[in-house]
């Protein structure tokens, strides 16, 4: 009886906490993952004049390689900038709640269906520049 307990107690420390008992999708370490990858990800998708709805779906995360070194020619400086963006997506369309009469309640937005480390394109991804 006493190894039933310490089983039992064993396997309830290794569940993780908030996820109803289901093992996590990944064994990655995201403080230390480098590259890019596609993961889940939620939102709140509001529009004025109606209810905001809480959406789950996929997104690009990760940290890809970047760098920057001087040169002795203009521009002085050679640099290798990539981001973790979208590769492939598909839109998905959901009516959001209790839309006030005459307002659309139609809410588009992209699901992640690959993502790659690559040069930042403003017509995927919101780059900012210094």
């Amino acid at each position: 009886m006493k190894l039933q307990c310490v089983i039992l107690a064993t396997l309830l420390f290794l569940l993780p906490a908030g996820h109803g008992g289901k093992p996590e999708s990944s064994a990655i370490d995201l403080r230390t993952f480098i590259g890019c990858a596609v993961r889940e990800f939620t939102f709140l998708a509001k529009k004025p004049g109606c209810k905001a709805l809480r959406i789950t779906t996929d997104a690009c995360w990760g940290r890809c390689e970047t760098w920057e070194r001087p040169i002795l020619e203009p521009p002085y400086i050679e640099s290798y900038h990539r981001v973790c963006t979208y590769n492939e997506t598909k839109l998905v369309t959901v009516m959001l709640p209790k839309c006030a009469p005459g307002v659309d309640p139609f809410y588009t937005y992209p699901v992640a269906i690959r993502c790659d480390c690559d040069i930042c394109s403003t017509a995927t991804t919101e780059c900012e520049t210094a």
